[in-house]
């Protein structure tokens, strides 16, 4: 994916922080960042701990897929992941 003009940050002053109780793993931001942030995958054990009963019961719904971003100092703070997911399932915090 070609790099988003609106993408003016450095990187590495902003870092998208997943709601891990409203993502359901669609992977729309995956698709829309131009840096590769993204990646969506199975749960880990330790997060799915901490999701209160109806999250929990949600995200088997959704066999257990969630947003990580192990490339989050990669960030330009664009926005567009948080536009594209359809939970409202990301924010832009200062690193």
């Amino acid at each position: 994916m070609p790099i988003d003009a609106s993408c003016k940050q450095d990187h590495g002053v902003f870092k998208p922080v997943i709601d891990r109780g409203r993502c359901e793993g669609k992977a729309k931001c995956v698709e829309v960042c131009p840096y590769d942030v993204f990646d969506v995958r199975r749960m880990d054990d330790a997060d799915f701990a901490a999701l209160s009963l109806l999250q929990k019961v949600k995200s088997v719904a959704h066999r257990r897929k969630t947003a990580y971003t192990p490339r989050a100092d990669a960030c330009h703070a664009c926005g567009l992941c948080v536009k594209a997911c359809p939970e409202d399932a990301i924010r832009l915090v200062r690193a």
